[in-house]
């Protein structure tokens, strides 16, 4: 880092403690060995119920399609503005959005108003043509603007594999989050029929010259239901610990990092925690990083879970549909809201 001269807001947020963070083998549980499901859950709940973050290994998900789709994401950003342009983000939250498009202006874990730094490009579910909610023409159920083929050979595929890879480790780990629960293991099973997955392929440019509020992405907590998020190539993710500390969470070769999202922790009455994170832009070299969240169906309704309420804790939040709550999320988060099209390029109110 000879010849890097960092500001004092700069220093301050990277000059932070490094903690571990819980290491989770879920290996057995992804077998459906009841046992090894229990046993997890139990381990499961601790986490969530304390520091909410935690590192999974032997989780399924080859190396190799990491690697791969890094590659793959460093390709599309390597690509003119202009391309990337081409497939700006819809009214649907699909798509591009290039850096300063974004700030949790309803975060409680900062303040500042400055946009974030991040690039990225949103890959999300696709439904069926015959979903009457696509039929319907509502907005989240709108079609994935993907460049031509012969612009970024073998792209789609990959990100489509490596969602789908993503997406069916989440749904083999649901028995786990219900037990953790107190819940039927298969409680959550009919919620992620028709499920909603939401892929941002991010690029973070260096910015050694950091001034004060800004970051890569601002404090905040995700919105669904879970995220898992390899090691990025840079280090960046920092995590609010339950004491109010914030730290650089140590991350083991090969793990996942899994994060539990608001709607999970309003349905669950604040029992599980949705904790705050952010992304500090690195110093010398681009920065990937590929956040796959894995929610229910955009219908599912988070009403506060029986196992989660009692005479002395009565339900916290009013229940709302998945789409409900995510359409308020994204609308006080990015500045596009009221300004997208469709993905046919039409204008549409958001």
């Amino acid at each position: 880092m000879d010849g890097i001269v960092e500001t004092t807001a700069g220093r301050a947020v990277r000059g932070i403690e490094r903690r571990g963070l819980p290491v989770l083998d879920v290996g057995p549980a992804l077998t459906g060995d009841k046992a090894a499901i229990r046993a997890l859950s139990e381990q499961w709940r601790e986490v969530w119920e304390t520091i909410g973050f935690m590192c999974i290994v032997n989780h399924g998900v080859p190396g190799e399609a990491i690697g791969r789709m890094e590659a793959e994401a460093k390709h599309f950003h390597d690509l003119s503005l202009d391309i990337k342009m081409s497939v700006s983000v819809t009214h649907d939250q699909k798509g591009y959005t290039p850096p300063h498009t974004a700030t949790p202006t309803h975060s409680e874990f900062h303040d500042s108003r400055k946009l974030n730094t991040v690039e990225c490009f949103v890959i999300a579910t696709d439904f069926a043509d015959d979903n009457p909610y696509v039929q319907a023409g509502e907005q989240f159920y709108g079609k994935m603007p993907w460049l031509p083929e012969d612009v970024l050979p073998g792209f789609r595929a990959a990100a489509e594999t490596y969602m789908e890879t993503v997406t069916a480790l989440g749904k083999k780990l649901l028995p786990v989050w219900a037990l953790s629960l107190d819940l039927p293991e298969d409680y959550f099973q009919p919620m992620f029929e028709d499920s909603y997955t939401y892929f941002r392929m991010a690029k973070y440019a260096p910015k050694p010259d950091l001034e004060e509020g800004e970051m890569g992405v601002s404090a905040h907590a995700d919105t669904g239901f879970m995220t898992f998020l390899p090691p990025a190539n840079e280090e960046g993710l920092q995590v609010l610990d339950s004491d109010g500390t914030w730290f650089w969470p140590e991350l083991p070769e090969g793990a996942l990092i899994v994060n539990a999202g608001q709607f999970l922790e309003r349905w669950s009455n604040g029992r599980f925690r949705a904790t705050p994170h952010r992304v500090v832009p690195p110093l010398e070299n681009d920065r990937y990083s590929l956040a796959c969240f894995v929610n229910p169906n955009f219908e599912a309704v988070g009403e506060c879970l029986a196992t989660c309420t009692g005479p002395d804790n009565p339900p916290k939040y009013p229940a709302q549909t998945y789409r409900e709550f995510f359409t308020w999320y994204m609308t006080n988060t990015f500045t596009h809201y009221g300004k997208l099209k469709d993905v046919d390029g039409e204008a549409v109110e958001a």
